[in-house]
């Protein structure tokens, strides 16, 4: 009897390491998307989108973008690109009135957003890296909600397998 309930416990111990480390591996195995320039001109192509149907992920990658609406825990982004300013540096654009260039994801429970104006109500501080200009300061998915529905900041925002995985802002001043 002892035997039979010791055996049953060392499988069912192996079946929670197994679960376990295959969920860490799945993790570990997203892969390192190629960056778009930050302060890139023009739009980044998405030729395997089919734009006429209702918004969808985009492909795997990692799109220079803002998001635009929230809900449900949806995400609509769409692209963005800089134009050069002739008093100022510049600022972000999205597309045009009418361009269908939108896209829908679910936000993953475990996104990794990277602020670059901190993190809460107060938004106090600037946490970005000084050499990318790119937010560095990890806040928690509801604080990404949060900001996204109080209006478009650019960022890096990361698909992987249909879902929104990591954001990170790009600091405009």
């Amino acid at each position: 009897m002892n035997t039979t309930i010791r055996s049953l416990l060392a499988g069912g111990a192996a079946a929670a390491i197994l679960l376990t480390s295959s969920a860490a591996a799945e993790a570990a195995a997203a892969p390192r998307y190629r960056a778009p320039k930050i302060f890139g001109t023009s739009f980044q192509a998405d030729p395997k989108h089919d734009f006429t149907r209702s918004p969808r992920p985009r492909h795997n990658g990692i799109l220079r973008g803002w998001i635009t609406h929230v809900s449900g825990g949806v995400a609509e982004y769409e692209p963005i690109r800089w134009k050069k300013g002739k008093v100022t540096e510049g600022r972000f654009v999205g597309p045009p009135e009418g361009d269908v260039r939108v896209y829908a994801s679910p936000i993953a429970r475990k996104v990794v957003f990277l602020s670059a104006l901190g993190c809460g109500q107060k938004m106090t501080g600037l946490t970005v890296d000084r050499r990318t200009g790119l937010g560095s300061k990890r806040c928690s998915r509801a604080d990404l909600i949060k900001r996204a529905q109080r209006g478009e900041r650019p960022a890096l925002i990361t698909v992987h397998k249909g879902q929104i995985v990591k954001v990170q802002e790009i600091f405009t001043p």
